[in-house]
């Protein structure tokens, strides 16, 4: 039996700096060279500024035949983005496609390693 196709999708704010949004891509291309084959796709998406946005960021990965997605909000802390913006962008794309199993973890400020890398961070200046 084949298994099937999973995704990470890293979700960012999105910038009018371009760098910036470079900056997320960038940390994505980082995200696969660290993970391999823990996900068959590693992709970005922005809740405004930049494309893709979240719907079309699901969207393209849905298309490549990808059936999981483990969606990442790549945010410090829970304000009204986290809270309530992107669960209603990513139930959007759900309730579109319902055999898909996305999966939205906590933002990144709830992980929880995040007390750890901030002190080996501030440990190795």
């Amino acid at each position: 039996m084949i298994k099937p196709a999973r995704a990470l999708l890293l979700v960012a704010h999105g910038s009018r700096r371009a760098s910036s949004n470079e900056e997320v891509r960038c940390l994505t291309t980082r995200l696969q060279q660290a993970g391999g084959h823990q996900f068959d796709y590693y992709a970005s998406a922005f809740l405004e500024l930049e494309a893709p946005d979240i719907p079309d960021g699901l969207t393209q990965l849905i298309a490549e035949g990808v059936q999981s997605i483990v969606v990442v909000p790549y945010f410090l802390a829970a304000g009204r983005h986290v809270v309530e913006d992107i669960p209603a962008e990513v139930e959007r794309v759900q309730k579109k496609y319902p055999h898909i199993d996305i999966q939205l973890l906590p933002h990144l400020g709830a992980a929880e390693g995040i007390s750890s890398l901030i002190l080996n961070i501030a440990q190795n200046t």
